[in-house]
């Protein structure tokens, strides 16, 4: 690992800071001097420059001096006595200085500028010219590479490899940024909404522009790139070397011919990977064709949605015109009546829905039961019920007319049952065609004890059984209403002190 990325960027420090408004204010000024080609400048005219705003009302000359000096220790500038004009010793002594902003300021500087205008979203786009350029630079690297021993100067090298990484750091930067601004949820909430109707044309004529100069060049580009050999990189990359080498520095920290080598051919690699995959894996080129592909399948959905929205609040005046007119010349009133029907459905259906209940069986089914009867009250406002007083009756000799009917159909049941109890065990594979009420009773008694952990119930009557499964085979239990497919049950009762020892046992 490299050890620079292990050691701090002090330059970074002014903006976060506590005071980072006015060091921020002061870098911005040398930074936009350095760009007109002023590279020094003296502290009254940064004094000056930030008296004109009103956050600076206050602000005062040591204020700033000790500011500069800050920024000095930061690395951000460089101070520069000035000697030249200097008439006693006192004004040498005094240390009149100039300031320079440092190489890394003024790429801090350039990079917060360029985040302060892209904004919260991403940028980038999708130049369908760049890839006719790259296409072109690496035609000529090719054509290069075949004579390594022509009259090409280093710098001649040097453009050809700087426009071919050039363009394709562009087309990767730009084509991920646009695809990420367009994939972002902002993005996303702005295609939902009727505006995006006006510009949905110019999305999808843009995107696919880029897709059809992509296909008709990206196979040119990975024909070339798969052409060129190893030796013409290696080539390149001493060029390139060479080239590095020859321009005059006077700082230590210059890369060695090895390492401009190495990142040569690591930006290559590179390169030649987005192209064209490595290792059996789809190459970033084809997947950023998928994504612009998915992008203008979501934007058509999008409208989709939107012109579906719009119908449905469109006028549909000529549609009931030309139903009218359709219904105009007709001749025959039952035709009328069909064509009625399709349009408009049944007229005048009511649902009726009567919640009483004549029974307290929960076995009995609906066709046994007595119809209901349901007394439609009239919608008018001013309808009241007649209503008189009557006397508190006594339904006492209901009540016991209707208990003593409920106990001697359970003892009917019971009777029914007690047929096909042999050796207190019911064996539904043993039984013959029973009766629909019986099977429910059956049913239900299994039904409560497989929900039990010892599969074992007490049912009405008071007598304890429990159920059990006698193997996996499938048996027909036959009743008068059909015929069930189910697993080969058994029941079978409990003894009585079976029963009072298992109560026990409870208690």
């Amino acid at each position: 690992m490299d050890e620079r990325l292990l050691k701090p960027i002090t330059e970074a420090s002014y903006l976060t800071a506590d005071n980072a408004g006015r060091y921020r204010a002061i870098l911005r000024y040398f930074y936009k001097r350095h760009e007109r080609m002023q590279h020094f400048l003296y502290p009254e005219e940064v004094y000056a420059h930030l008296r004109q705003f009103e956050h600076f009302s206050q602000y005062t000359m040591e204020m700033l001096e000790h500011d500069l000096n800050q920024l000095v220790k930061w690395k951000n500038l460089y101070a520069r006595q000035e000697t030249s004009n200097v008439k006693t010793i006192e004004e040498f002594k005094k240390k009149r200085f100039r300031y320079q902003c440092s190489p890394y300021t003024v790429e801090i500087e350039r990079m917060v500028m360029s985040l302060e205008n892209m904004g919260e979203g991403f940028g980038g786009s999708l130049e369908k010219t760049l890839f006719d350029r790259l296409y072109e630079s690496l035609r000529k690297l090719s054509e290069a590479g075949k004579n390594t021993d022509s009259n090409l100067t280093d710098e001649e090298w040097h453009r050809i490899w700087t426009d071919i990484y050039d363009y394709f750091t562009k087309i990767v930067q730009n084509s991920t940024d646009y695809i990420a601004y367009l994939s972002s949820e902002n993005i996303e909430d702005r295609m939902m909404t009727e505006a995006f109707l006006t510009y949905k044309d110019h999305f999808t004529q843009y995107l696919r522009d880029f897709i059809i100069s992509l296909q008709q060049t990206s196979l040119q580009i990975e024909s070339v790139i798969s052409g060129l050999p190893s030796k013409t990189i290696q080539h390149v990359a001493k060029r390139e070397a060479d080239y590095q080498a020859s321009i005059p520095r006077l700082d230590q920290q210059t890369l060695t011919a090895e390492e401009i080598q190495q990142s040569v051919q690591e930006q290559w690699d590179n390169l030649k990977e987005w192209f064209l995959g490595k290792d059996g894996r789809p190459s970033e080129l084809e997947r950023l064709q998928n994504s612009t592909n998915e992008t203008i399948r979501r934007m058509t959905r999008f409208v989709q949605r939107l012109g579906e929205r719009h119908q449905h609040f469109r006028s549909r005046k000529k549609d009931y015109l030309h139903l009218a007119d359709w219904f105009a010349h007709l001749t025959d009133i039952n035709e009328a009546h069909c064509l009625s029907s399709l349009v408009f459905g049944v007229s005048h259906s009511r649902h009726i829905y009567a919640e009483e209940k004549r029974t307290e069986n929960i076995y009995s089914d609906i066709w046994d039961e007595e119809p209901s009867e349901l007394i439609i009250k009239p919608r008018a406002r001013q309808y009241r019920e007649k209503t008189k007083p009557t006397a508190i009756q006594n339904h006492k000799l209901e009540k016991i007319a209707a208990l003593n009917d409920y106990m001697e159909q359970k003892e009917a049941e019971q009777r029914m049952i007690e047929q096909y109890i042999d050796q207190n065990t019911i064996t539904f594979k043993s039984l013959p065609v029973i009766e629909p009420q019986v099977r429910k009773v059956l049913l239900s008694w299994v039904g409560k004890a497989m929900a039990k952990k010892d599969r074992t119930i007490k049912v009405e009557s008071g007598r304890v059984l429990t159920v059990g499964l006698i193997d996996e085979t499938l048996i027909r239990l036959e009743s008068k209403d059909g015929v069930l497919h189910m697993p080969n049950f058994q029941i079978r009762f409990l003894p009585q002190e079976d029963d009072d020892g298992k109560r026990r046992k409870s208690l």
